[in-house]
């Protein structure tokens, strides 16, 4: 299974976090409208994936045959969930330069925990899952 498209598409989520970091860590207040830029960006990029995993990825993989892999795609899926509805709720909450404006600690704390997550989870991916597909 040709995984790349997937692959690309963490590169842009782990680049958007990073760009989140730095913005945020140049002042939220000051850099505020690129932050919810960048943001929305960031969320475009990770609905897509998000929709693609659930609608093409984890089926595949759990009718391939391997019920190793089957099991790994439905406990990704599952535990993906939960990250993905944080982060939905965190990019609704926080995408305008205002809610940034009004409330930037709110926001630093918000995002330590949200971006943690979607990060932990893009490495865990890159270092154990896409692996294990490849190597079908």
């Amino acid at each position: 299974m040709d995984i790349s498209h997937f692959k690309h598409q963490h590169v842009d989520i782990l680049s958007g976090i990073a760009a989140l970091r730095k913005l945020s860590g140049q002042g939220i207040v000051d850099h505020a409208v690129d932050i919810a830029h960048e943001l929305k960006n960031l969320s475009a990029v990770i609905t897509s994936h998000l929709a693609i995993e659930d609608r093409i990825l984890y089926p595949s993989l759990r009718e391939s045959g391997n019920a190793a892999i089957a099991d790994m795609a439905q406990h990704y899926q599952e535990d993906m969930k939960g990250i993905a509805s944080a982060f939905i709720n965190f990019a609704r909450q926080w995408g305008n330069a205002t809610a940034l404006s009004r409330n930037a600690e709110g926001f630093r704390a918000a995002a330590n925990v949200t971006l943690r997550d979607v990060h932990a989870r893009m490495l865990r991916e890159n270092r154990e899952f896409y692996p294990a597909i490849e190597a079908l």
